[in-house]
């Protein structure tokens, strides 16, 4: 056998050999990613020398990155989907059955203006009427379910939010004397729309070929952003600051080394619980 040929790793799909090379790389392995002449299907090249300790990278890496029972391939598709955000549609649904017991966390501009910062947050988990609930649901349970699958429970819950009151801020900005009022998740949901977009930012270091896969997610997400955030009757200004605080935070999220990506999630967790408990706190015992 000639040592000095190299040694080659198969992979199943594109996808999966570009996020392998990223692992070797992470650990200074050098690899060249291309397709296999003989199958057609993708593979990693590099040196023989270098054959057992990429593949114990790549074993940890999938320790560290396997699915939880909360997470399900979808079928015919690589994507996942996270189940754990069914746990965020009855929170919702519950919330908006107590009705006015909950108490008044509406984002009041006036309110908010005087400093009842917490009201950007609570107003992420209220809703008009029934018909306003079923439509962030729906289209929650989709894109929120699949970034949650993508980043991590935790940190994708996280992101989407500061994301969403992020806007709900921005929104403060721009109306601060305004006598109403904003309410509903759909600054969240965008701002899940805003971090799939950006998902395969690492991608960048493949040149032109991780260029297109990463202008192709900007694209398909900027389209999802106008097909379900642009309609006459929503808060368009709400939404496009969801959907860019999500491009911005994801976009960090997805730069973080995969062997971070445990303790985050934890902590991104503990924050998360924090700033619910905390801000409804307020509301709840004024």
């Amino acid at each position: 056998m000639d040592s000095s040929a190299p040694a080659i790793i198969r992979a199943r799909t594109e996808q999966q050999a570009m996020d392998w090379s990223l692992v070797l790389v992470s650990q200074g392995i050098a690899c060249a990613l291309d397709r296999d002449p003989e199958s057609g299907g993708w593979q990693l090249a590099l040196p023989a020398t270098e054959q057992s300790r990429a593949l114990e990278a790549l074993r940890l890496y999938h320790q560290e990155t396997r699915r939880s029972r909360w997470e399900h391939a979808l079928p015919d598709s690589e994507l996942t989907f996270h189940a754990g955000v069914l746990i965020w549609v009855a929170v919702l649904s519950l919330i908006h059955a107590l009705g006015d017991r909950v108490g008044d966390g509406t984002f009041a501009y006036v309110a908010a203006g005087r400093g009842e910062w917490w009201r950007a947050f609570t107003a992420l988990w209220l809703h008009e009427d029934l018909a306003h609930l079923a439509a962030n649901a729906m289209t929650g349970t989709i894109f929120l379910g699949l970034a949650m699958a993508r980043y991590r429970a935790g940190v994708a819950s996280l992101v989407m939010l500061l994301a969403g009151a992020g806007a709900n801020f921005l929104a403060l900005v721009v109306r601060r004397d305004h006598p109403g009022y904003g309410l509903g998740s759909s600054g969240m949901v965008m701002a899940a729309v805003g971090m799939l977009a950006v998902q395969a930012l690492p991608l960048w270091r493949h040149g032109r070929r991780g260029t297109r896969v990463i202008l192709g997610g900007l694209a398909g997400g900027t389209f999802l952003f106008i097909e379900f955030g642009t309609s006459l009757t929503s808060d368009v200004l709400a939404h496009a600051a969801g959907f860019g605080g999500g491009l911005v935070l994801g976009g960090l999220a997805a730069l973080l080394p995969m062997r971070w990506l445990p303790a985050v999630n934890r902590g991104a967790w503990v924050a998360f619980a924090a700033l619910v408990a905390t801000t409804w706190g307020r509301v709840l015992f004024p």
